[in-house]
């Protein structure tokens, strides 16, 4: 009882006695397992694969075609977000959770449009109105549209949040489609990777970006200035957030 192995005695040609040794039904399981974990190890090789494969795309593509291109293959949308949230699972916080607990301290009436929504985490914590918008609809409370051109009426919420959804090469638009949406004195929030932010390493100048937004109409919360109306604005060029394998 309670070993492993079980012995069995035979006789060998010189009629001595010697001791076999076989597996028993538990060692035969243990190895078993083995093809299966080196099975799920391949999938997630291939799955972060398909991830980085998405994400690069949906930063070098413009909002219409990333629309078109989730169309066409709905699956490869929810391919993307298992991978996203594989990688968010790294991360020590999540930027949403940051930005759900800055709504919660504000007025229950606000009016929330969250562009690209994923899984409509802010909508699922609040009691507040939100407008999930998001390039595809798994859920009934999404609306599936381009961030650029939303079916939301002008003027119409309190908060517009990016939450590491500026993403396409087209992004000013949708800031720009955010501010037809948002009411005199909204609030606009933006979370983003810093690295697309590090002009050492390729990224936008932070200066040069906050100078764009200011030049669509809006004053930053932390630094308070007069608000330079120019016939064009400069945006600058948001590097893509690719991801390596490891």
């Amino acid at each position: 009882m309670g070993e492993s192995k079980k012995r069995k005695r035979c006789r060998n040609k010189k009629g001595k006695e010697e001791q076999q040794i076989i597996p028993s039904t538990s060692a035969k399981r243990t190895k078993l397992k083995e093809p299966s974990t080196f099975l799920e190890k391949m999938r997630a090789r291939l799955s972060g694969g398909h991830f980085r494969m998405i994400n690069e795309k949906l930063y070098t593509c413009t909002g219409k075609e990333a629309l078109d291109y989730f169309q066409e293959e709905p699956s490869l949308f929810n391919m993307y977000h298992a991978g996203y949230k594989s990688q968010m699972s790294n991360w020590p916080e999540q930027p949403v959770n940051v930005i759900i607990k800055w709504l919660k301290k504000q007025s229950p009436a606000f009016v929330v449009a969250d562009f690209g929504c994923g899984e409509a985490l802010i909508a699922k914590s609040m009691k507040n109105k939100v407008y999930s918008l998001d390039l595809v609809s798994n859920d009934p409370n999404v609306i599936a549209c381009d961030m650029a051109n939303t079916p939301l009426v002008s003027s119409s919420v309190d908060v517009a949040v990016f939450c590491l959804s500026l993403m396409g090469t087209n992004y000013q638009s949708y800031l720009e489609e955010s501010n037809r949406v948002l009411k005199p004195g909204g609030w606009l929030l933006i979370a983003e990777v810093k690295s697309r932010f590090d002009p050492n390493t390729g990224g936008a100048d932070p200066q040069e970006f906050s100078n764009a937004i200011s030049d669509l109409g809006f004053n930053s919360v932390k630094q308070e200035k007069p608000i330079s109306k120019r016939k064009e604005i400069e945006w600058p060029v948001l590097k893509p957030c690719l991801y390596k394998r490891r």
